[in-house]
């Protein structure tokens, strides 16, 4: 039987998570959710089990790429703060395109390491 692409999206980031675990080396995980009003960063370490930074564009301006560059520049401060530089990148089986990477480049020019 064919999988719905919700289902194909949930096993493709679940595959990704981890793999990502194995090859963390400790390092924490920036990951990343995105809806279709708002996006969603935290940095997790996996060791722990407990979120060392976060950040969201709730009550923000929509969803679009300058609110996601907002999210990854707001995430990469509270990281750094928390004394994570080092992270892996989670992207939870969404494409590098668009919002995402916005995200990400603006995660690693705020200082952000992956």
């Amino acid at each position: 039987m064919a999988l719905t692409p919700r289902q194909t999206l949930a096993r493709r980031a679940q595959r990704t998570r981890t793999n990502l675990r194995k090859a963390a080396n400790g390092r924490a995980r920036l990951t990343v959710f995105r809806s279709h009003k708002n996006i969603y960063a935290q940095v997790i370490d996996d060791a722990k089990g407990v979120t060392l930074a976060s950040a969201s564009s709730l009550g923000g301006k929509g969803a679009d790429k300058d609110a996601a560059a907002k999210v990854g520049k707001e995430v990469a401060i509270a990281a750094i703060k928390a004394g994570v530089k080092d992270v892996v990148f989670d992207r939870g089986g969404y494409i590098y395109h668009g919002r995402i990477k916005a995200l990400a480049e603006a995660a690693r020019e705020a200082g952000l390491n992956f």
